[in-house]
């Protein structure tokens, strides 16, 4: 593995960016979550459950931070990636060409993914992806000072449409199936959309990938370490603190992305990236980033895989296996071994992908 961490340092990427995106797809795949059960007796599983959980309605859990931080990291990329084309001679056309497809493809296989024939959302992860990544693209080439009047600007124009919205039964603005995003999918999709997520939250969480291509900005400049690691933090621990400041008044809710949400949730993606930097890239820590850099190198095919039935797929090979050899310890033990034996093989398959040097991207 030391020449694999070699190899990926030697390819001029910044590791922490695989690191932390490696790091949240990891969790989104693994199913960690089921190890700990909220309602246990033990006060230590009962919390750790807790966060691994999304919140009902209102306030904030480690969970409900999993997709700020992908939306968050996917920004990050985007100064990298684009600059690297424009370098090059490619036109401004030509990637917004590039850009509009991408998002396009996203739209579709986020809408198929998460659709039946009887039911259709426009909530999945890459769906919302799909308007985040096309707006924040638009923004890429403006100064700073745009692109934080444009994220601010959706968030504060989100909360006045919510608190405004004229529709009777659809203008209650921090309830339930009875706000202004349930509307919209009533009109998208003929209604509101399971767990009380609504497809709207693409508009105010495009902050979150505004604030990531920012972030890379600051990550690609001629600068010392420190000065990188003070400006990330710093801007993290003004929003987090806003944010939960402003919790106080609007309430934090993740599944209708309010904008404290937006805030305390953009303000710790941007520590996250900070903490990532500093051990990966600062402090060295390259085997540990290397591990989960390898599932963000190939993030959108192992994000596909394990929701189109392919976690499911490898739990049905290796069940009857475990349940001969571990059927003596009891359904907890065979349960956390179960998780532990796929998360390696979903790993495995990143890893084995990456040795080929087969990327999938689009």
């Amino acid at each position: 593995m030391a020449n694999d961490t070699k190899l990926s340092t030697e390819q001029g990427r910044i590791l922490s960016i695989d690191f932390f995106r490696g790091f949240t797809m990891f969790l989104l795949i693994s199913g960690y979550w089921n190890l700990f059960d909220p309602s246990s007796g033990n006060n230590l599983a009962a919390f750790i459950g807790r966060q691994l959980n999304h919140a009902d309605w209102e306030g904030l859990r480690f969970w409900d931070l999993i997709q700020p931080f992908f939306m968050f990291i996917v920004g990050v990329s985007m100064p990298f990636s684009f600059s690297k084309r424009w370098d090059r001679g490619d036109s401004w056309n030509k990637t917004f060409r590039s850009a509009l497809k991408r998002s396009l493809l996203l739209l579709a296989l986020g809408w198929a993914i998460s659709s039946t024939d009887t039911y259709s959302t426009f909530t999945n992860v890459l769906a919302q992806l799909s308007v985040t990544y096309l707006i924040s693209f638009l923004l890429l080439r403006k100064g700073v000072k745009w692109q934080l009047i444009v994220s601010f600007g959706l968030i504060i124009l989100t909360d006045l449409i919510y608190r405004y919205w004229p529709v009777e039964g659809f203008n209650q603005p921090f309830t339930g199936d009875h706000n202004f995003g349930s509307w919209v999918d009533t009109m998208l999709t003929g209604g509101v959309s399971k767990g009380r997520w609504v497809s709207f939250n693409a508009i105010p969480t495009s902050a979150h990938t505004i604030w990531g291509a920012m972030a890379g900005t600051v990550l690609m400049q001629a600068q010392p370490m420190k000065k990188k690691l003070t400006t990330l933090f710093v801007a993290g621990l003004i929003g987090v603190i806003a944010g939960y400041i402003l919790g106080a008044y609007i309430p934090i809710i993740k599944r209708i992305c309010t904008s404290s949400f937006i805030i305390v949730s953009g303000g710790w993606s941007l520590i996250g990236l900070a903490i990532s930097y500093w051990l990966i890239d600062g402090l060295q820590w390259r085997r540990i980033g290397f591990f989960f850099a390898v599932v963000g190198m190939n993030p959108l095919l192992i994000y596909l895989f394990t929701h189109s039935g392919g976690r499911k797929m490898l739990e049905d090979i290796i069940q009857p296996f475990i349940y001969r050899i571990f059927s003596w310890t009891g359904p907890a033990t065979i349960n956390v071994i179960m998780i532990l034996l796929v998360s390696f093989l979903l790993w495995y398959i990143c890893y084995f992908l990456y040795k080929k040097k087969i990327f999938i991207r689009i």
